[in-house]
């Protein structure tokens, strides 16, 4: 996140939900990112076990090339899910990373 007004916000929100208070040596930036990419991960596998019983449509091509590229199509979606927060796993993960480094502070 480069708007510093959005970092503050998220910020905010996550405290809002019952993640620790930030203290200065809380990488917040970094905990929210991890969140999201796990967030990512496990909506890609979701996604993955959903689109392995739909076959390539002949009409728009289908083939090799779909099969391919799915993949990749799979993890866009899984990204951009991710960002919208929808599932919750992403803040949950970034609320318990911020507690082991408020564990490690004391």
């Amino acid at each position: 996140m480069s708007d510093p007004t959005a970092l503050l916000s998220s910020v905010a929100a996550l405290q809002n939900r019952g993640a620790p208070a930030v203290g200065s040596n809380l990488d917040v930036t970094g905990a929210q990112k991890t969140g999201e990419d796990f967030e990512a991960f496990f909506l890609s596998q979701a996604f993955e076990n959903m689109f392995s019983g739909v076959n390539a449509d002949p009409m728009f091509g289908g083939g090799a090339g779909e099969s391919i590229y799915r993949s990749m199509m799979v993890q866009e979606y899984s990204k951009v899910a991710a960002r919208t927060h929808s599932t919750g796993i992403g803040d949950e993960v970034t609320r318990e990373i911020l507690r082991m480094q408020e564990g490690q502070q004391h």
